[in-house]
């Protein structure tokens, strides 16, 4: 298994798949890569020699992956929610913050709402009555 960026890639793998498991690469900026490097992109990891690596390694030092990308992203939202736009405060309530209707949807982001049955007439005196106890306290 050959580490490139800190990301283990499998043996089996050809090298243009490979790089799309890190983070911030896609099918596009990979073959971008195995192209500058000079690279065939139908190699697997395990046929890449040590000096390969490297090539691959120094492409990738040009663009933001993996925990930089992390850290850019995180800064942008704090940036927004510190500034009090309406993105930032949307963000620090856990809602969708790109225009998408909640009230029926966005159970994913917002969360598992609990389902409240029916009581029976005894119980929700019960209820109602140990909130006016509570009240007169």
């Amino acid at each position: 298994m050959a580490r490139i960026a800190g990301i283990e890639l499998q043996d089996n793998w050809k090298v243009d798949y490979a790089l799309t498991k890190i983070k911030g690469l896609g099918w596009s900026l990979s073959k971008k890569i195995m192209e500058t490097a000079g690279i065939d992109p139908k190699k697997r990891i395990s046929e890449l020699s040590a000096d390969e690596v490297t090539k691959i390694s120094t492409e990738l030092e040009k663009y933001s992956i993996e925990g930089d990308l992390f850290r850019m992203v995180r800064g942008n939202i704090q940036r927004l929610q510190v500034i009090g736009s309406y993105r930032g405060t949307r963000h620090t309530k856990n809602l969708p913050v790109r225009g998408q209707r909640t009230k029926t949807n966005a159970r994913t982001k917002r969360g598992k709402r609990k389902t409240v049955g029916a009581f029976k007439k005894e119980m929700l005196s019960k209820m109602t009555a140990g909130k006016t106890e509570e009240a007169k306290k």
